[in-house]
């Protein structure tokens, strides 16, 4: 990396970001784009220059060392052709079929994803296939390295970059997030029951979630399972996906009044599950499995625009605002192999986030990471992030996306869905909404787990939810 002696007015990288850019790990995240008609690649150098590295400086920027040893942006010329990426797939026997097109995509992604990024320019790329594929007639590919930002930024910079389909003059909107009006009705009544407990439980759940929080970062790994092989290495990594309809989520989120990520959380609980025993049989689903939820620290209902991000002193600030919370997925008893209340699912998930939600934990937890760094280094805080995430069994992330379909360069977007890369853990699940549709990729280590499996689960645990909430109505 470079070292710069006089860096007075170059902007400090993030302590997230220097987490993510570190010796032990060095993570992305990357954005896929369906198109419903072929890429015409004619407009792509005007394109980033006009509209995407205009976004924010650090598109055109490399991290660099400071001379008192804390990493800072250095604002660099871009040569785009060194970020934009051309790749043809073709099986043995000439042009190859949008199925086996399907099969090169797959492998494509995980040999990017593996493939660090060079530091001596801007950390982004850009991948056009051209080639179509089962799902459209071309693909688009964003890897951005999470030291530029999280979801939230990322995804909302793409969105600055996009247009609505119908009418690019009008704006893009967003689902509500806006709990349903009957959750926790009962919540109303303020008897001195409910005083006491406001006050003195969430200190106890303060206390509690950072004690546990810590001990999981330590020394408190999860049990060994179909998700998880606790090895030490990176992998290479498959990615399948699957979609559900947004009506049919709200279908159960009013029959249950819960929320709509209470019921993907719960569906993703109970597919681990019914994964494990279809993968291996003989399997304890009683094990203590972890899954690492992320949360937005921003607590926004919705995207704002790109000047409201960079400005400071903005509650929709830009770059990595988000903490994970532990949340247990949910045991099945010996005896109960069918699955017998699969609701249990959906209201432990609500029940426990909630909860975690309320507490101080996520708080106390960033300010250890702060006096970590402080009285040792940036690369300890990144060996601390890495084994929490090895010590745990999967990780969720869900990135709210746009209610109408958004255009490229006068190029439909058919689909939308993303994935994170460069962390340790076997399993990793993201959601992206867009168009009515909740779009879900299933990031699975190669060779241990059957990520097509994993997705059928995900189908089944879905239906069985569903029947049980909504069925009998």
């Amino acid at each position: 990396m470079e070292l710069i002696k006089e860096d007075k007015y170059l902007e400090p990288v993030s302590p997230t970001g220097q987490y993510f850019n570190s010796k032990v790990m060095s993570v992305s995240v990357l954005s896929m784009l369906e198109f419903e008609i072929p890429i015409d690649d004619s407009q792509t150098t005007s394109l980033i220059k006009d509209v995407f590295l205009p976004i924010n400086p650090r598109f055109s920027s490399i991290m660099v060392e400071g001379k008192k040893g804390g990493r800072k942006w250095k604002k660099v010329e871009v040569n785009v052709e060194n970020h934009v990426h051309f790749p043809s797939f073709c099986s043995p026997k000439g042009s190859s079929s949008p199925s086996e097109n399907d099969s090169f995509l797959k492998s494509y992604i995980s040999q990017i994803a593996m493939e660090p990024f060079p530091q001596g320019q801007p950390l982004w790329e850009i991948h056009i296939i051209q080639c179509p594929t089962s799902e459209a007639q071309g693909t688009l590919i964003f890897k951005l390295h999470h030291a530029l930002g999280d979801g939230y930024s990322l995804v909302g910079a793409l969105l600055s970059c996009l247009q609505r389909a119908d009418d690019p003059s009008l704006p893009v909107t967003f689902p509500s997030v806006n709990n349903s009006s009957s959750v926790n009705k009962d919540d109303r009544n303020f008897g001195l029951q409910k005083v006491v407990s406001s006050c003195f439980l969430p200190l106890v759940d303060t206390v509690r979630d950072f004690c546990w929080s810590v001990l999981k970062s330590t020394c408190v790994k999860d049990d060994l399972t179909p998700i998880r092989c606790g090895s030490e290495k990176f992998r290479p990594f498959s990615v399948s996906t699957i979609t559900f309809s947004l009506n049919r989520i709200k279908d159960i989120k009013s029959c249950l009044r819960v929320t709509i990520n209470d019921v993907i959380t719960g569906v993703i609980f109970l597919a681990t599950r019914l994964y494990m025993q279809r993968a291996s049989p003989n399997s304890n689903l009683s094990t203590n499995s972890t899954a690492l939820v992320l949360m937005n620290t921003r607590n926004l209902r919705d995207y704002k625009s790109l000047r409201d991000m960079v400005r400071p002193n903005s509650k929709s600030l830009w770059g990595n605002n988000f903490a994970f919370l532990h949340v247990p997925i949910p045991k099945v008893k010996p005896g109960d192999s069918q699955f017998s209340d699969p609701l249990k699912f959906v209201h432990k998930a609500r029940e426990v986030i909630k909860r975690k939600r309320s507490s101080f934990g996520v708080v106390l937890t960033g300010k250890l990471l702060e006096i970590m760094k402080k009285c040792r280094n940036a690369e300890a805080v990144a060996k601390y992030i890495s084994r929490t995430l090895r010590n745990s069994s999967l990780v969720i992330s869900n990135v709210m996306g746009p209610m109408e379909k958004l255009s490229l360069g006068n190029h439909p977007v058919k689909g939308l869905y993303y994935t994170v890369a460069g962390t340790p853990e076997s399993l990793n699940i993201t959601i992206f909404s867009y168009a009515g549709n909740l779009r879900v990729a299933v990031r699975a280590e190669q060779g241990f787990i059957d990520s097509e499996l994993y997705t059928r689960s995900l189908l089944d645990a879905f239906d069985m939810i569903f029947h049980d909430a909504c069925g009998k109505q």
